[in-house]
């Protein structure tokens, strides 16, 4: 096995992932304004825009599936040096993102109290929740254009840029959801609304960024004629890594948002304390999601310059950190676990569920870093994508899945048992990932003369 150079190693991977984690976190800060500032105003706001907010979870499903296999052979290409094929491949990108887009804007519009009652029952959270779709779907009509562009930048080398546009949309966000919640500085207090309203005008802002960025001479163009005009060769390769990134993508978005239904459906309380452990959980994952997608763009360079070696090496030197990832991020959770349950404004009830959960989700934590790295980042970054559709398949739908329903519906359960059900997956699953990583499968080239 090759040799690493440790200092260049850190050096890009220190280069790639703190924007990457910047970038997450400043994303997770905006679910977690909405949630802080909403619960500031009531606990049943608080709650229908996070049940409402699944709505973009599950469209983002499909957006991350689109994207991901993008940069997996984006990644590969740049290692190759091929921009003309990369040209192309952000053109298929914008197609199907741009198809998924407006599929998602027109479910929010025309039916948006359908899906509130996918999560909830209770008439008030269907209600506020209908009236933040039906203002939210305008950002969500924006939204696969700019990742498209995003995700480009990450794998051509310009991770910075592409951080600081996520960033300078995060904390206008952030700025408008306490003018237009609150009422501040003459505008009207707008509550659950105002929420919506300050996402689809950041969102809005970004999509400028990411166009006024790309402009430049360095950056990949889209290649315009081929965004309704496809390679075949190059959109059979795409294909053959985003269906199973699709269905994996669809398999765990769905199951996501099934465990927030399931929760949803024991009563406000266990729903407002399951919102709030989300919003921590998504702000600890950024440091995970992070190295993950540093590590698919440095194991795919490799791979696709025809270092495979060194692509191997890179793997297993990845995977290590992955577990100091999830035992530090079990740390964070117990050590936040005071301070979240007494800032949030919840019942006696709802305080009790939430520390519960937070316990458990700091175990949680371990599987969830040591999987996203080493599935998300290393194996997808060679090609390895249809073994988390398999592993989803078993461990969430075949496992996790069925027991919180039973546990919830038939044998009721108490909350945080049906809520150690739904994170059963993630710690569960890690042996089987191992064993599969060390098959070394991911180890492959997938590049192309086109």
């Amino acid at each position: 096995m090759s040799q690493i150079d440790k200092k260049l190693f850190y050096t890009r991977l220190r280069q790639l992932s703190l924007p990457i984690v910047f970038q997450s976190l400043m994303l997770a800060l905006v679910a977690a304004g909405d949630a802080l500032m909403l619960g500031r105003v009531a606990q049943e706001e608080m709650t229908a825009v996070s049940l409402a907010t699944q709505i973009q979870f599950v469209q983002n499903m499909f957006i991350g599936a689109i994207t991901a296999a993008g940069a997996i052979l984006g990644a590969q290409y740049w290692g190759k040096g091929d921009k003309p094929t990369l040209k192309k491949l952000f053109s298929l990108m914008l197609r199907f993102n741009g198809l998924i887009s407006i599929l998602f804007f027109g479910l929010c519009e025309l039916i948006p109290g359908m899906l509130m009652r996918i999560f909830t029952h209770d008439p008030q959270l269907i209600e506020i929740g209908s009236e933040y779709l039906r203002i939210a779907g305008w950002s969500y009509l924006l939204t696969g254009i700019s990742q498209s562009y995003l995700s480009m930048m990450k794998v051509t080398d310009h991770v910075r840029p592409c951080a600081w546009i996520s960033s300078s949309a995060v904390v206008l966000n952030i700025i408008l959801n306490a003018i237009f919640i609150f009422g501040l500085l003459g505008a009207p207090a707008m509550s659950a609304r105002g929420a919506a309203l300050a996402t689809t005008i950041s969102r809005l802002v970004e999509l400028g960024l990411c166009l006024g960025f790309s402009a430049g001479e360095n950056y990949i163009h889209p290649a315009m004629a081929h965004i309704f005009r496809s390679d075949r060769g190059l959109s059979r390769d795409f294909s053959a890594q985003c269906l199973p990134l699709m269905g994996g993508s669809l398999f765990w978005g769905i199951g996501f948002t099934s465990y927030t239904a399931i929760i949803g459906h024991m009563g406000v309380d266990a729903a407002a304390a399951n919102s709030v452990a989300a919003v921590v959980r998504d702000l600890i994952c950024c440091a995970c999601n992070g190295i993950g997608s540093a590590a698919g763009i440095m194991v795919g360079n490799e791979l696709g310059a025809g270092n495979l070696e060194m692509g191997k090496a890179y793997g297993i030197k990845l995977k290590n950190i992955s577990y100091v990832i999830g035992f530090a991020s079990t740390a964070v959770v117990l050590a936040l676990t005071p301070l979240v349950v007494r800032f949030v404004i919840l019942s006696e009830t709802a305080q009790s569920y939430l520390t519960g959960m937070m316990i458990i989700m700091a175990i949680y934590m371990i599987g969830r870093a040591v999987n996203t790295v080493t599935i998300n980042g290393i194996m997808d970054g060679g090609g390895d994508t249809l073994f988390d559709m398999y592993s989803l398949a078993v461990c969430m739908w075949g496992i996790a899945i069925p027991l919180a329903l039973l546990g919830a519906f038939v044998f009721h359960w108490h909350v945080l048992i049906v809520y150690a059900c739904t994170c059963l997956d993630e710690v569960g699953k890690i042996p089987w990932v191992m064993y599969r990583f060390r098959k070394y499968k991911w180890v492959r080239n997938l590049t192309k003369d086109q």
